[in-house]
């Protein structure tokens, strides 16, 4: 099953940083190509420049919206009231397939605003999606099993997928959304200690950053705690446990927690 056998055309209303990324991975992926993409975006220098590049480009969501199948809502969560308003005359239950990726705006308020109940996803990728490195995590409300598998073959595409229960949607966007901004700060705060002990920028950035991918490919690959891959590098006195412990005294595992736990409290205040 693929998306082009299942959905003809794609409406993506808005095209931010995590909706472009989303039209990025989905063309990387061979997943659709521009001609079945519909971009709706407001915002004038975002909608030419997409035009520049060949995509085809509307203002008006509605007109999105009748013209696809499947229609991903890629905004702000400020945004999506107004947006499900205007699109809600024109969504076919019968016809259309709703992804949301709007944190903290749960399938039940989403209805709710739409006065329908079509096929919905909520889906938290990060924007790793426009290199086909995403965690997508997935739930899902009154889809067929044909369905689920449409979304599980776009979102695998780009990546990896978990389908979880809607109350754990708050602490997957930590994790996979806001997470990746944290490894990104852990990865230049380590090109900045690499500055110091010698190295250049540009090859302490190349030293880092494979470091990080190839951390994480043995977590994965191997299926292995992470402590199990620390222990194979550290030796008694020697010097990696040795840089390990002295972070932990800085207060390296504790940081790491409070702000996901911090980023978690946020949106409960949301």
């Amino acid at each position: 099953m693929t998306a082009t056998k299942m959905a003809s055309k794609i409406a993506i209303l808005g095209v931010g940083n995590l909706g472009y990324s989303i039209v990025e991975g989905l063309q990387s992926a061979g997943l659709v190509d521009r001609s079945q993409m519909i971009l709706a975006e407001k915002n004038l220098q975002r909608h030419e420049h997409l035009a520049s590049l060949g995509y085809t480009v509307s203002a008006d969501n509605v007109q999105a919206v009748k013209a696809a199948d499947l229609v991903m809502l890629v905004v702000k969560p400020f945004q999506i009231v107004d947006i499900l308003t205007e699109i809600a005359p024109v969504i076919d239950p019968a016809r259309h397939v709703l992804v949301s990726t709007v944190t903290g705006f749960s399938a039940a308020h989403l209805y709710a605003s739409l006065g329908k109940s079509p096929p919905l996803f909520r889906v938290m990728p990060n924007t790793g999606i426009a290199i086909g490195e995403s965690i997508s995590c997935i739930s899902s409300f009154n889809a067929t099993k044909e369905q689920d598998q449409l979304i599980a073959t776009i979102f695998s595409g780009m990546g990896r997928t978990l389908f979880i229960p809607e109350d754990m949607m708050s602490a997957a966007t930590v994790l996979g959304g806001c997470g990746i901004a944290y490894a990104l700060r852990f990865i230049r705060a380590a090109i900045q200690g690499g500055i110091e002990i010698g190295f250049n920028a540009d090859d302490a950035k190349l030293i880092v950053a494979q470091m990080v991918k190839g951390a994480a490919e043995l977590v994965l690959s191997h299926d292995t705690h992470p402590e199990q891959e620390i222990d194979k590098v550290t030796t008694p006195k020697g010097i990696t446990i040795t840089g390990l412990n002295e972070m932990e005294h800085a207060g390296f595992s504790s940081a790491i927690i409070k702000g996901i736990l911090a980023s978690y409290n946020k949106i409960g205040e949301m």
